[in-house]
């Protein structure tokens, strides 16, 4: 089962009770969703929404198992029985851009909380073969939903120019050589097309030499991964739409995990006038919770309600 990063926060914030709606607009492995479901007995509902169709298929089957979940998030355990949320949860597969069409589709009203957790769930990680880690090799594709996406990491990678790779590893990535790792790129698909994720990994460490540091893998898969499912663009669209369904004294919680897309969130929070800001500065995990999970790590949540 997913562990849910700062758990204890985000039921604080929301106040699940009886009769009370939420979304988990990117449920992945429903960590967060049941605890909330849990809480919101007996007519409380959810809407999960995800563009992975395995996460989707995983949630579908754990509403109907018969045994107890105890979901762990630091010290905090929660208890959720399956048998008692399966007629509230309510799953569809679709990316979280279109949160206003899904609402309107499923006639999901009053919505008093949106969760927008915008991490990658340890299954699609560890399990998807798309290429989202540099620990396996496998085929550098990184699409979230491959049936309704094109682009790949692949083709990133042998057709864009050296002067596009170098910004989208800086911008999305945060990578200080990300100019001397793009013209390698360009100088070894010459040779040979990059299509497993060890190629890349080679390649990165060929170019950085004695300043290679694991983090410099990490940041260009995720520039990477961004690039191909347009995160930050879906972001500023999902987190507009979701404003917009949300009821009066409505709260919407963003966990992000990376400086690009925080600095979205903030800018969104401060520049929307009907949402007030609940946290000043975003919360982080203690060091409690980084040692359990370390996904948490660099994770900021940020709470707004709206007026």
């Amino acid at each position: 089962m997913h562990v849910p990063v700062l758990l204890n926060q985000v039921l604080n914030y929301f106040e699940p009770s009886s009769g009370k709606n939420y979304i988990d607009a990117t449920i992945g492995g429903g960590g967060h969703a049941l605890s909330i479901l849990s809480l919101t007995e007996p007519n409380g509902k959810l809407l999960g929404i995800d563009l992975s169709e395995e996460a989707i298929a995983n949630l579908a089957k754990i509403k109907n198992q018969k045994s107890i979940l105890r979901l762990r998030s630091g010290l905090m355990v929660s208890k959720v029985e399956p048998s008692k949320i399966k007629n509230r949860l309510i799953l569809v597969c679709d990316n979280f851009s279109n949160i206003k069409e899904i609402v309107k589709k499923n006639n999901f009203s009053p919505v008093h909380g949106i969760l927008l957790d915008l991490g990658l769930s340890t299954d699609l990680i560890e399990n998807s073969k798309m290429g989202f880690t540099f620990m396996k090799q496998e085929i550098l594709d990184m699409r979230f939903n491959p049936k309704t996406q094109d682009l790949t990491a692949t083709m990133i990678l042998n057709q864009y120019s050296k002067e596009e790779l170098t910004e989208i590893f800086k911008e999305y990535g945060g990578e200080r050589f990300s100019h001397r790792i793009a013209n390698m790129i360009v100088k070894e698909r010459k040779q040979e097309k990059i299509i497993m994720t060890d190629q890349l990994v080679k390649i990165i460490k060929k170019s950085l030499g004695r300043y290679f540091h694991v983090k410099s893998l990490a940041r260009v898969f995720q520039a990477l991964r961004i690039e191909v499912n347009n995160e930050l663009e879906v972001l500023k669209k999902g987190l507009k739409n979701s404003l917009d369904i949300l009821a009066p004294q409505g709260r919407i919680i963003v966990l992000s995990y990376h400086s690009g897309e925080d600095r979205i969130v903030k800018n969104f929070f401060k520049q929307t006038e009907n949402l007030k800001i609940l946290t000043k500065k975003p919360i982080i995990p203690d060091e409690q919770e980084i040692k359990e999970n370390s996904r948490a790590r660099s994770a900021k949540l940020r709470v707004g309600e709206k007026m």
